[in-house]
């Protein structure tokens, strides 16, 4: 496959994308690629297209970067696939709660985000901590939603009929662990 370079000359391949591309970025980053190329600009055009081999790769690796830039980090790497290198948190954790647990980290601007790891019997949900999860103030505030946020999908399982992907004691295991790290963090808020 041949790399894709941006030149003033790209209009028209950058249009044929735009009325195929589906999602909201792509046609916003799309919209700006035009712009520059009407502007005549080849420096940012350039520095668009060291983010990948193919318009696609391209328009990826700048939203991701993009994202990354809301939590500060501001280093373009890109893995041995040409995708863009996901940041590593700082301060990161790992709560259990039971068998399912939260994932938390912060940015290097201060911005922290969390992201959760769900086990209901053999049914589950997981995803990970990155630059596309939501951002928050502190710790506290992205763990009080974390908190907040697996004990509602615990508790609309309970006494769900499939009591094989939806163990009830699994479900009240979990709902247990989180009462207590609310207690825990009810009592050190006191002091």
């Amino acid at each position: 496959m041949e790399k894709f370079a941006f030149t003033l000359q790209s209009q028209s391949d950058v249009e044929a994308y735009i009325a195929d591309c589906s999602t909201r970025y792509e046609r916003e980053l799309l919209v700006e690629i035009i712009a520059l190329i009407k502007a005549g600009d080849q420096e940012q055009l350039t520095w668009f297209g060291g983010f990948g081999d193919s318009l696609r790769q391209i328009l990826m690796n700048v939203n991701e970067y993009r994202h990354a830039l809301g939590f500060g980090f501001a280093e373009i790497a890109f893995n041995r696939y040409g995708w863009f290198a996901s940041p590593k948190f700082l301060d990161f954790e790992e709560i259990s709660l039971g068998q399912s647990y939260i994932r938390i980290g912060r940015g290097p601007n201060g911005s922290w985000a969390y992201a959760l790891s769900r086990q209901y019997g053999t049914a589950g949900a997981s995803g990970p901590l990155c630059v596309f999860c939501k951002k928050y103030p502190d710790r506290d505030t992205a763990l009080a939603h974390a908190l907040a946020e697996i004990k509602a999908d615990m508790t609309k399982y309970l006494g769900h009929p499939d009591t094989t992907n939806y163990k009830q004691d699994v479900l009240h295991q979990t709902l247990k662990a989180i009462a207590a790290m609310e207690v825990s963090r009810a009592q050190l808020s006191l002091f």
